[in-house]
């Protein structure tokens, strides 16, 4: 009884240290940063689906991530804090932008460097930005733009539809096709 007691706690035990270095092999190839490199400073209207740890990338290559998300209380834009690698130097005509991953993926900051000749230092605000689009707002909008064309093609078609009604029974019937091109007939001759 003895003997199986000990196999299975050094069963356990492998298992419990096989699991630890599963999980740190993990931690230490996840891709994600630890904050290292220099902050920069973008401010946007709308952040929708951005969170902290999110990839900070230039043409698709993770250069940093976010590190801080917090709100402007006099101008009440959303000031984004991310951390980008020290070996990246970005001009200061630099732009950012919130883009998605994959139609129903996460959202990523997406930088765009420019030409300028002077680089942004660290603490600095990238100034050039667009906003997170929402692909439920997106959404409502063309659902509402597909709605009101509908209304307005169904009204303008049921007051045209019946003055062409009254206006072909006046003009376009036998008494009145009969007087136009007698008419037209009379004062041709």
């Amino acid at each position: 009884m003895g003997r199986h007691g000990i196999a299975e706690v050094l069963t356990g035990a492998v298992v419990l240290v096989v699991a630890i270095g599963f999980m740190a092999f993990a931690i230490a190839h996840s891709g994600r940063s630890t904050g290292e490199g220099y902050t920069l400073y973008a401010r946007f209207d709308h952040i929708d689906g951005l969170s902290v740890g999110s990839d900070v990338k230039i043409a698709g290559v993770k250069v940093g991530s976010v590190t801080e998300e917090k709100i402007d209380p006099k101008t009440f834009s959303a000031v984004v804090a991310t951390s980008v690698r020290d070996d990246i130097h970005l001009p200061k005509d630099s732009s950012a932008e919130i883009a998605s991953e994959s139609l129903l993926g996460g959202k990523y900051v997406s930088l765009s460097p420019g030409g300028d000749e002077t680089d942004l230092k660290a603490g600095q605000t990238i100034t050039i930005t667009q906003s997170s689009i929402s692909l439920e707002q997106l959404l409502g909008k063309f659902i509402f733009s597909v709605t009101s064309l509908n209304s307005s093609k169904s009204q303008s078609a049921s007051p045209s539809g019946g003055s062409n009604q009254q206006d072909g029974s006046s003009l376009g019937g036998p008494q009145g096709g009969s007087t136009s091109s007698g008419g037209g007939n009379s004062q041709a001759k």
